[in-house]
């Protein structure tokens, strides 16, 4: 199949859409091997040099211009036909994890103790995919597509925030933006979206409780530091529990605590460590504030001092209910209405969300699980893998999406 034959030609939707099949399909090999290569060299966040420089060279070799944002991002534009009447970005993240990989693979990561274990491997490799198609084919369709590989999703700030900041949505601005992520838990072949709410925001609470510390023997000598703490995180469940509408979903968890060293000796100061989520943002600075009064009154009546910091980490990500409805069209056209399902609600968080703050946006999954192939484990674990067959599927849908989204 010739470059010639689509760029000469005048395809319609039903053309364009089999040339973009075709086309994945006759580069899904090509790209298994682009994937191999990303997830074998995992660098952690805002650390992704090589991976930066690998996707300046596909690019380059896609004769695609680029220039690179926030130190390791890559922002790319194809223009087609009449590159003003519509301006369409497609984002993947880039970044990996500190974990070691207990797979068995020839692609195995090679950086001990960093792995691609959420799959960022696969989004760049779609996304890289999904742009060869669309130079190839530019010819055949209206507006322009702004390239986003993105940094640092895994780690406050967060790279999209970032890259905002370096003005990523202009010049030109999008009308929408695309994004995916993998979904261990929905079978290969499958896509699946939905409207509204759908990540919940994620914000870091760090406690520092200090009092006069001593004999274990006389605690009326002492501020106890380690009693104190206990209260307050039995106590911080009266956030959600008490003042939350029950109709909306939120967490808070208190994941760590640190202090003291011994059997009989009280600190003099136990440090705690946890994360607040919510799916809706009025609720969730209301509760930064229910949380603060909480803890600094506890604490104090208590005896002892508090240092208490929240980071405020990625909102909420919040589908345009206008774009999820087109994509999901899009999407029953490309895989088949049978293939294609409503996404539930997580509370886990993305940097995503920065992007719908700003404008349309519509964050899909792609289904990757392999039940028989016991591609089964989920994200952020040790043997996280996919069915490569859905870099395929994931590369066709993005650059349909892409052309009609």
């Amino acid at each position: 199949m010739s470059n010639v034959l689509y760029t000469n030609s005048r395809l319609g939707d039903t053309g364009l859409q089999h040339a973009i099949k075709e086309l994945a399909k006759k580069y899904s090999e090509e790209f298994i091997n682009v994937r191999h290569h990303l997830h074998a060299h995992p660098e952690l966040s805002y650390k992704e040099f090589e991976t930066s420089k690998f996707v300046h060279q596909k690019l380059a070799e896609f004769n695609i211009p680029f220039e690179v944002k926030a130190t390791t991002g890559v922002i790319g534009l194809i223009k087609g036909k009449n590159p003003e009447s519509r301006v369409i970005a497609l984002r993947a993240d880039m970044d990996a994890l500190p974990i070691r990989e207990e797979n068995n693979v020839d692609y195995k990561s090679k950086n001990d103790g960093v792995m691609h274990a959420c799959g960022h491997d696969v989004h760049t490799t779609i996304l890289l995919g999904a742009a060869k198609i669309l130079n190839e084919l530019k010819a055949e369709w209206e507006g322009t597509i702004k390239l986003i590989f993105q940094p640092g999703e895994e780690k406050n700030p967060g790279g999209a925030s970032l890259l905002i900041k370096e003005n990523v949505l202009e010049n030109p601005k999008p009308q929408g933006i695309f994004g995916l992520h993998v979904h261990p838990g929905l079978d290969f072949g499958k896509l699946s979206f939905r409207k509204g709410r759908v990540m919940a925001s994620a914000d870091e609470i760090y406690i520092t409780i200090r009092g006069k510390g001593g004999h274990a023997a006389t605690p009326h000598l002492t501020a106890d530091t380690v009693l104190i703490a206990s209260h307050l995180i039995v106590a911080l469940q009266q956030v959600i529990s008490r003042n939350r509408n029950p109709q909306t979903p939120s967490v808070l968890s208190i994941c760590s605590i640190q202090g003291g060293h011994t059997t009989n000796v009280i600190p003099s100061e136990v440090k705690l460590m946890g994360t607040f989520r919510a799916m809706d943002e009025e609720w969730r600075y209301k509760a930064h504030d229910i949380i603060k009064k909480l803890a600094v009154e506890l604490v104090e009546s208590m005896g002892a001092e508090i240092d208490l910091h929240i980071d405020v980490g990625y909102p909420t990500v919040d589908n345009d209910t206008t774009l999820t409805d087109k994509a999901w069209q899009l999407a029953n056209e490309f895989v088949g209405k049978e293939n294609v399902e409503e996404t539930e609600v997580r509370m886990g968080a993305e940097d995503f969300g920065y992007y719908t703050q700003q404008i349309p946006g519509c964050f899909y999954r792609l289904g990757v699980k392999n039940e028989a192939a016991g591609i089964i484990h989920n994200v952020h674990t040790p043997k996280f893998n996919i069915d490569e067959r859905a870099i395929e599927i994931g590369i066709g849908m993005m650059a349909w999406l892409g052309v009609k989204g």
